[in-house]
């Protein structure tokens, strides 16, 4: 009886060891997520005194990542052969990413499932936040205001002709705007969402805050 137990446990603890990382490449698409940079600094960056949140440093749409994601549901932590990026390619991110930690995370979290070596997702990477024009108008508030998270939207949709309503969703996180999350193909042409990815913030008075 003894053996049998332990056999069983060791099958289980194989069993969960396999279910920890899916297989890299296999996925559907990407949804492409920008941070609205003074939400996260106000929320967590300023508490870890993150350079992101300078006061020269400019930052308004960052991008947290770029996802490969299922129909339903997502991969994550997924074995790979390829190398983990270097401390250069992780600095070269900061421009669009804010700080080198969150390429590093994003690279080992989501990009070890895209089957592409780090080089080429943080490449792809930044072709995607380039396809994409985040709206002027957010740049331009000079104060804090209350706005439906609907708005928000809407300005993406305005500054981005190619995306449909169910292409882009907007999210929030204690009463404020959080992210701009856009699915897109593998080949970066935008795609309708997945259920799970399409789960708009209702508030219609979410705080915004202006770039610092």
């Amino acid at each position: 009886m003894r053996v049998l137990i332990l056999s069983l446990i060791g099958l289980v603890a194989a069993s969960l060891a396999l279910a920890k990382g899916e297989r890299a490449g296999e996925f559907d698409y990407y949804v492409l997520s920008l941070s609205w940079s003074p939400t996260w600094c106000a929320l967590e960056g300023d508490a870890r005194q993150s350079p992101q949140c300078d006061a020269d440093a400019d930052f308004g749409w960052v991008m947290h990542g770029l996802w490969p994601q299922y129909h339903r549901g997502w991969p994550s932590y997924c074995p790979t052969p390829e190398r983990n990026p270097t401390r250069a390619m992780t600095r070269d991110m900061t421009d669009i990413m804010g700080t080198s930690g969150l390429a590093w995370h994003q690279w080992n979290k989501h990009g070890v499932c895209t089957g592409l070596s780090a080089r080429d997702y943080y490449a792809l990477s930044r072709e995607a936040y380039g396809t994409i024009v985040r709206p002027e108008i957010f740049r331009q508030l000079d104060k804090a205001v209350k706005l439906p998270a609907a708005v928000v939207e809407e300005a993406f949709l305005k500054a981005n002709p190619q995306l449909e309503p169910d292409m882009v969703t907007i999210t929030c996180k204690n009463g404020r705007i959080q992210e701009a999350r856009i699915c897109m193909s593998k080949n970066l042409d935008p795609v309708p969402c997945g259920r799970d990815v399409v789960r708009d913030c209702s508030a219609t008075d979410a705080l915004f805050e202006p770039i610092r």
